[in-house]
């Protein structure tokens, strides 16, 4: 199973930028769905972005125009750049690889569907002035 890690988080000001790394070890990504979740204090963890082994991607109405997923097969990894932010991005940010459905079907997940693979330790992304 392919072991995900997060990093690029910290403290970001409103309408300032962050970019989120996931990188794997001991396998690749290649054949999976990839996705970030968030998880603020007392919510439930929810898909934010998500992106095919193809490239399409699919994101929430939360935060399209804002945020963008991505990935290098080469390097094994995916990249959440996240532009615009807001107070109500603040939360822990997870990575995770799915199999065998799509980038939409992915992000409606819910953090305990069986098709989700693996998730990385999450990272906190704190957005204040």
């Amino acid at each position: 199973q392919v072991h995900l890690v997060e990093s690029g988080g910290g403290l970001v000001q409103p309408g300032g930028s962050l970019r989120l790394p996931c990188e794997t070890s001991g396998g690749t990504l290649d054949g999976y769905t990839m996705g970030w979740f968030r998880q603020a204090p007392g919510n439930e963890r929810e898909g934010v972005s998500c992106i095919e082994s193809d490239g399409k991607t699919h994101s929430v109405d939360s935060v399209k125009g804002r945020f963008t997923i991505s990935r290098d097969t080469a390097k094994n990894a995916v990249y959440l750049q996240m532009d615009n932010m807001k107070p109500e991005d603040t939360g822990v940010y997870y990575c995770a690889a799915e199999s065998p459905f799509g980038a939409q079907a992915m992000c409606a997940m819910s953090s305990a569907s069986p098709f989700v693979k693996s998730w990385g330790q999450g990272i906190q992304v704190t957005v204040s002035s």
